[in-house]
């Protein structure tokens, strides 16, 4: 397969399936970038750490740098996702029920943004893919069940890792600076902070980011006649071009995701911030050398649960986290079901 630049560009201008996938994923990118990156920066802005414009733009920073990096040493979450699921023989309406699911990627992921509500792009992704899946191969004979059930392990480990961690990592350093002059460990834990908030950035475009890529790089092999990417190696300038549109997304912003997230769940002081963006990075590291696609905002959230529970579990606003897990717990239903109506749909239009 012909994964050259010049090859695919020649292939989006001659084949509007091709064209409206790159369009439709670029687009999800772009929103990820735009919904879910701020929650790597949240509890940074919410603790008066940075400001929120200087976090954003470090968070495109390293998030450009996340997917770039990280995909170069290690593509299995793009290699999960594309082997995820089956869409049968016919590669061009192959091609036309991957355009249904973006589409339906988008039209849910915008409409809980609109409400600020952290939603799962990961979880709206593996949805939207397997919905299409079962759509054009009619049954669940879409479904790559061994590939599959990386995501299953991947929600229960969030939450689990999210908020173990998160309890360990606080509970360590209250321990470690219980003797210490508030001032001056603030001052410390400051820019830990900014460190951790980097590197949950970059984690977050390690495995969002990838997700994507995987995504754009199967559209490409339907285009080439192809009905998998097995062996097929990930080309350079598509790393690049999927980090360039994540930061750019990112650049947008996302202050009320950022409130939502850092302000209206739990209260956080400095060593608190700093311990949920370590926590979530080490996990979100974790996952993606192990292949098993995680949603970052599940496991953001589990850490800042994880941090609050050593102070007190009434220290977390259970009323937001019911609000989200809500809205996690209707995503695959929800965004599945859209996905086969439009898979459905897109095949007898085109």
């Amino acid at each position: 397969m012909d994964v050259s630049m010049m090859h695919f560009i020649q292939q989006v201008l001659s084949n509007p399936a091709l064209l409206m996938t790159t369009v439709l994923t670029l687009g999800v990118i772009f929103v990820n970038g735009w919904t879910d990156a701020p929650n790597a920066i949240a509890t940074c802005v919410t603790t008066r750490c940075m400001k929120v414009r200087s976090a954003i733009i470090m968070a495109a920073i390293f998030n450009f740098l996340g997917v770039l990096i990280m995909t170069q040493i290690n593509a299995s979450v793009a290699s999960t996702i594309s082997n995820m699921v089956d869409f049968g023989g016919d590669s061009q309406s192959a091609l036309i029920a991957l355009c249904a699911a973006l589409f339906s990627i988008v039209i849910y992921s915008v409409a809980a943004a609109r409400f600020g509500i952290p939603t799962s792009e990961s979880h709206s992704l593996i949805a939207g893919l397997s919905g299409a899946a079962i759509a054009i191969q009619s049954g669940i004979a879409g479904i790559n069940m061994h590939e599959w059930v990386k995501v299953l392990y991947g929600l229960a480990a969030s939450l689990l890792f999210g908020f173990g961690i998160g309890w360990l990592v606080c509970k360590v350093v209250t321990v470690l600076c219980a003797g210490l002059d508030r001032r001056g460990a603030n001052g410390f834990f400051r820019y830990a902070q900014i460190a951790g908030a980097a590197a949950m950035s970059f984690m977050h475009g390690a495995q969002d980011g990838q997700k994507f890529i995987g995504v754009l790089f199967l559209g490409m092999a339907f285009c080439n006649g192809q009905t998998s990417v097995t062996g097929v190696l990930i080309p350079v300038w598509l790393m690049l071009l999927c980090s360039v549109i994540m930061g750019l997304g990112t650049s947008v912003g996302g202050e009320r995701i950022i409130k939502s997230v850092g302000q209206d769940m739990v209260k956080l002081e400095k060593f608190q911030g700093f311990s949920a963006d370590l926590s979530s990075a080490l996990c979100l590291l974790l996952m993606t050398l192990l292949g098993i696609p995680v949603s970052t905002t599940h496991t953001k959230t589990s850490a800042i649960m994880g941090v609050g529970a050593v102070k007190r579990l009434s220290a977390i606003n259970f009323g937001v986290v019911k609000d989200m897990m809500l809205t996690w717990v209707f995503t695959f239903p929800g965004c599945g079901l859209i996905s086969f109506v439009m898979a459905k749909l897109f095949i007898l239009v085109f």
